[in-house]
């Protein structure tokens, strides 16, 4: 070979180039989340962070907590971070995760039009204010998508004592959306909606709605994270997945889910360690 051939010696000096390149996009991850995390802003502000601490990237699919189970079951993830306790645990029982860590809380709010048809601004009792909509036939937005949203509010509407697959009518619109898509769709229906307060609290078309029933102790929102089975799925990058884990329950990552405001206001509340 002739390394003064000048067109030899250009393509040598891109390989050096090239290789370590290639080498450094390896770094990634790809995590499944609930799409509170992303629409919240959280992840805009968390991810930046830890890829300065760790050097690796992570690319979000942000879709319902279900959904995001299901892209787990599938090994098209290395990383779930959702919040519906319930079908995580089903799912580390299943042995399609391996260990469930709790990360951090916020909680549910009522949110409903200013002129409050079902009469329930004000209140704290969540499954009061339920009956009262349904009573009414007031306009209600449900996420309908199978997230962890929509699986606390068909639990609320159970507690209640609704049967809302029979009960709901022309007043209940089923969404299949995001929470975003769907705090959109309530502001242009002038309609009652479950939101957890992070996305409620960054979302900017609010209309004429607001905030009517919060502080019941039911509306507690508990957000998990677990790594998916590598034994199960050998594509699953276990040492980086493993990182971003133990990154998010260290205290720098639970000092960065703290710092995250909006207009003074804290979204999320970090709680690694806990039973939650």
């Amino acid at each position: 070979m002739n390394r003064h051939n000048p067109l030899v010696a250009s393509l040598m000096l891109a390989l050096l180039f090239v290789t370590p390149l290639s080498r450094s996009q390896e770094r990634f991850i790809v995590v499944a989340s609930t799409t509170s995390t992303e629409q919240s802003g959280l992840f805009s502000h968390l991810l930046p962070v830890f890829e300065k601490d760790t050097g690796i990237k992570a690319r979000i699919v942000a879709v319902g907590t279900g959904q995001a189970l299901d892209i787990g079951r599938r090994g098209d993830a290395d990383v779930l971070f959702v919040h519906d306790r319930a079908a995580e645990e089903k799912f580390i029982a299943e042995g399609e995760g391996v260990r469930r860590y709790p990360v951090m809380y916020n909680d549910f709010v009522l949110i409903g039009p200013k002129q409050d048809p079902a009469k329930v601004a004000g209140g704290k009792d969540l499954l009061e204010a339920l009956k009262k909509i349904a009573a009414a036939k007031a306009p209600f937005v449900s996420r309908g998508d199978r997230s962890g949203t929509h699986a606390a509010e068909l639990r609320y509407w159970k507690d209640s004592g609704i049967d809302i697959d029979k009960a709901k009518g022309p007043w209940y619109r089923d969404t299949g959306s995001g929470m975003g898509p769907a705090l959109n769709t309530a502001s242009s229906m002038n309609a009652y909606i479950l939101a957890d307060r992070g996305t409620w609290l960054s979302f900017k078309n609010r209309g004429e709605l607001m905030v009517v029933v919060e502080g019941d102790r039911r509306l507690f929102n508990q957000y998990g994270v677990m790594l998916v089975n590598p034994q199960k799925h050998p594509n699953v990058k276990r040492k980086l997945a493993q990182q971003f884990v133990d990154w998010l329950v260290s205290r720098k990552g639970q000092d960065a889910i703290a710092a995250y405001k909006i207009g003074g206001e804290q979204l999320f509340f970090p709680n690694a360690g806990t039973d939650s």
